[in-house]
């Protein structure tokens, strides 16, 4: 989590370094052409400097939000945010290693998956032992929990 507090960090600052010092320039030299009204080079950098602001805002939103996960709050025995999962799926007889992430973090291809999609969240707060039916947009997806690492047992 720190890893995604810190990307989170570096891209707030890159855009507020834009928004403080490029985009200023760009306005200032688009203004001294003229008619603001008929101003392509005014009109666009005013819009990137909203989208610069909304995305700057979303970021530190969700920066408040990831300060506010209490560790100590995440089961050490069940499926949680942080956890590694080891899964039978039931229908194709196979072994699967799901990692439980933050969306952001989220990477299908290297078994990283959000607690929100429909397989993380179905996940959360089941144990060692236990049988899941999770729906999922191509039916129902089947599994049997064989092994689980917490964040707490990553971090002892």
């Amino acid at each position: 989590m720190e890893d995604l507090k810190r990307k989170l960090q570096e891209e707030i600052a890159a855009i507020e370094y834009e928004l403080r010092n490029e985009l200023p320039k760009e306005i200032l030299k688009a203004r001294a052409h003229g008619d603001l009204r008929e101003n392509a080079e005014f009109h666009a950098a005013k819009e990137r400097q909203r989208l610069l602001d909304a995305r700057c805002m979303q970021l530190k939103a969700r920066m408040a939000e990831l300060s506010m996960v209490d560790l100590n709050k995440i089961p050490r025995d069940r499926v949680g945010l942080g956890s590694r999962v080891v899964v039978m799926d039931l229908q194709k007889a196979e072994e699967v290693t799901y990692h439980l992430v933050t969306s952001e973090e989220a990477d299908v291809n290297r078994g990283m998956i959000s607690t929100g999609s429909p397989i993380g969240r179905g996940l959360l707060g089941k144990q060692v032992g236990d049988e899941v039916k999770i729906p999922i947009p191509g039916g129902l997806k089947e599994l049997e929990i064989l092994s689980l690492a917490t964040i707490h047992d990553a971090t002892s």
